[in-house]
């Protein structure tokens, strides 16, 4: 089975660089308390890195 990560933006890129709220935007995300489920690659580990204060990110188990 593979790994999926659920990642759901907890906190506003309102008043952080540019870059950060490009990566959201490039996770899916671009509101608040929404919800994408990605896969567990390493460029999706980089992404979550760069902007970890402003989600939450659960473990997912896939079929």
């Amino acid at each position: 089975m593979a790994t999926k990560l659920k990642v759901t933006q907890i906190k506003s890129p309102i008043a952080r660089p540019e870059i950060q709220e490009r990566t959201l935007i490039a996770l899916g995300l671009n509101k608040l308390h929404r919800s994408r489920v990605l896969a567990d690659t390493p460029a999706n580990r980089g992404r979550i890195e760069k902007v970890k204060h402003l989600l939450r990110v659960e473990q997912v188990e896939s079929e």
